[in-house]
């Protein structure tokens, strides 16, 4: 009798505790959100940002470091949440995101806002690799389809009201409340995982590849370092120059090694054997740049050159995040009809349309071109990710799947991350030559152009001063989407590599 009601209490306590999917769901899609709407909001807000806390010349690190700590972290947490289960890692990385948000908010410099943005990014790296493997626990393959497109909605969602959002916060409220928006979401989204996901923890023995992840952090910051600051505060043969670049390179070739000889390695190299994935991880690497080139400096232009608000400068992002999902619903159904090549050459042809445009750009075109050229490079890279993850999850086994897929994007986040440097590097530089050849390198600094960022101090400028300042930062970008240009034929060149048999 005893053991009867202990039997029913037990399947009494088993339904209380069973996940209730609806609500499962609607707790990732809101962490889904604070995360995806962190990239376009921070971009649009980041002149404002730049103007009220200087230092110009570390505008770039602003992303980097976010990025950085995302790509790092992105692949270990997934092996965590094997080990310890998919809520309490994903709840963690919502806290620290939070934590992070909030300090980012209360930075009284822009050095103090690149530190805390290294752990708003540590606690993102968490945020959409487990919401995803969490949908996969609970929905069959049959239903993955539908909800996937419940998910895409997400990016489309935040890619249009991020940018909104982040320019009406400008304008009318504080630059601060870009990083607080994100509070209410992301205490939604835990409340939502500790009522209603219970999971059944299957312990697996998994060996975390930290050293690699340590190595892989310490070589690409290096590299950043080295990209930002050469030419600009050190000499580019200056002895701590050199000496970054050693260390970037001793670690890199050790972070190969340690990959051969882990056990469970953060990035498995065999699967770079298959061309095709080969192919499209260093196309998406290279795309990764241009992204970032992108979103990070073309709100400093619309508002600094062109002399637009904030709502507008968010709006010219917008177009770019208008362009991606649609055609990537185009890509989804052509694809079978004309090859995943095929599409991913469609794409390439797109980006460097819209690379052109930019590298074009002047203050006179106005915010619409510049909206247009943003909306091709986001048609490209709908067209191309779309074919290249159709590419990889039919080129693996399903145990592999996974592991491939997640390489496609860290490879992108890397690019994002390499980009960001590299690019706010040749910025600065340029920016310091203008100044320098106009004999304006005592009066102006590189920190300067802050001044152009906000409406009041750049209306305090004199015609001449201002001028000067908004010639400096046109040649600068205009430099930058060189680059990026060149980067958008590197993309191109590498899609016609992609293997012809499908």
């Amino acid at each position: 009798m005893v053991t009867a009601e202990r039997e029913r209490e037990a399947i009494g306590l088993a339904r209380e505790k069973r996940t209730k999917r609806p609500f499962v769901l609607a707790a990732i899609m809101l962490a889904m959100f604070m995360a995806a709407v962190e990239a376009t909001i921070v971009s649009t807000a980041m002149p404002a940002i730049a103007a009220d806390l200087g230092g110009f010349s570390l505008y770039s690190w602003v992303f980097s470091s976010y990025l950085l700590m995302n790509a790092v972290t992105v692949l270990i947490y997934g092996k965590l949440s094997d080990l310890f289960g998919r809520k309490p890692i994903l709840i963690f990385g919502i806290v620290v995101f939070l934590i992070g948000s909030i300090l980012c908010g209360m930075a009284g410099s822009i050095e103090m806002l690149i530190v805390f943005r290294f752990i708003q990014g540590f606690g993102a790296g968490a945020v959409m690799p487990i919401a995803s493997t969490i949908v996969g626990d609970m929905y069959t393959k049959e239903e993955r389809a539908k909800i996937q497109g419940y998910l895409s909605s997400v990016w489309g969602i935040s890619a249009i009201l991020g940018p909104a959002i982040g320019g009406l916060l400008v304008q009318y409220v504080s630059w601060r409340f870009v990083f607080w928006v994100n509070i209410p979401l992301g205490i939604l989204a835990i409340i939502g995982l500790l009522l209603y996901l219970h999971e059944g923890i299957e312990k697996k023995k998994h060996s975390i590849d930290y050293a690699g992840a340590g190595l892989l952090f310490v070589s690409v910051s290096s590299l950043m370092y080295v990209l930002v600051e050469g030419g600009v505060r050190f000499e580019w043969t200056s002895m701590p120059i050199i000496s970054l670049v050693s260390i970037s390179v001793i670690t890199f070739v050790l972070f190969i090694f340690q990959e051969k000889r882990a056990i469970d390695p953060m990035m498995p190299f065999d699967i770079w054997k298959e061309r095709s994935i080969l192919i499209a991880n260093s196309t998406s690497l290279s795309t990764g740049v241009m992204l970032i080139g992108i979103s990070s400096f073309l709100p400093a232009f619309v508002q600094g050159v062109m002399e637009r608000p904030p709502v507008v400068a968010g709006f010219t992002l917008t177009t770019m995040s208008i362009g991606w999902p649609i055609a990537a619903m185009i890509a989804g159904r052509v694809l079978l009809k004309i090859g995943f090549r095929t599409t991913s050459i469609i794409g390439g042809v797109a980006l460097i349309l819209g690379s052109i445009i930019f590298m074009t750009l002047s203050p006179d075109d106005g915010p619409l071109w510049a909206a247009f050229g943003s909306f091709m490079i986001g048609v490209g890279m709908g067209f191309s990710t779309t074919s290249f993850i159709v590419s990889i999850q039919s080129t693996v086994p399903w145990q592999k799947r996974g592991v491939a897929t997640a390489s496609n994007m860290f490879m992108r986040t890397l690019g994002s991350t390499i980009g960001a440097a590299l690019l706010g590097g040749i910025l600065n530089s340029r920016i310091q030559e203008h100044l320098k050849e106009n004999g304006m390198n005592g009066e102006f600094s590189l920190d300067s152009t802050t001044l152009l960022l906000n409406e009041e101090q750049r209306n305090q400028l004199s015609e001449s001063m201002r001028t000067l300042l908004q010639d400096g930062l046109t040649s600068a970008l205009q430099t930058v989407y060189l680059v990026v240009a060149a980067f958008a034929v590197i993309s191109f060149l590498l899609i016609l590599l992609l293997p012809k048999k499908e």
